[in-house]
């Protein structure tokens, strides 16, 4: 089995900062790419940013220039560090690994959520 384990979410204020964690573990064999979805309320979920197996990174254009994904070098590990956050920033962030494990069946995996409301 492949878990993802999301951890920093909470309550911020406008124009804080909040620096979010996912670590996966379990037989990963391949990933292809690692991200963040969030899913504000009642509303659909959508991708915030990934970061794939080249480096390469994208990001959702509400975010650019306040938000960064990385992986430093710690092994399946992805970090989002959140800057300028506003109100609509609130919602359940959710991490997500494209990849396999030991059946070879490319998946899609998701954490289990963590939330980040952003409120004065």
């Amino acid at each position: 089995q492949v878990q993802l384990v999301e951890s920093g979410g909470g309550l911020v204020q406008p124009g804080g900062s909040l620096g979010l964690s996912c670590v996966a573990s379990g037989s990963i064999i391949k990933i292809y790419a690692m991200g963040w979805y969030r899913q504000p309320p009642g509303k659909q979920r959508e991708l915030v940013a990934h970061i794939i197996g080249g480096g390469s990174t994208n990001y959702v254009d509400s975010v650019k220039g306040r938000f960064t994904i990385s992986r430093d070098n710690i092994k399946n590990t992805v970090y989002l560090q959140m800057n300028s956050l506003k109100p609509e920033d609130t919602a359940v962030y959710y991490c997500n690994l494209d990849g396999y494990s030991s059946d070879y069946i490319r998946r899609r995996y998701w954490g289990k959520g963590t939330l980040v409301t952003v409120s004065s």
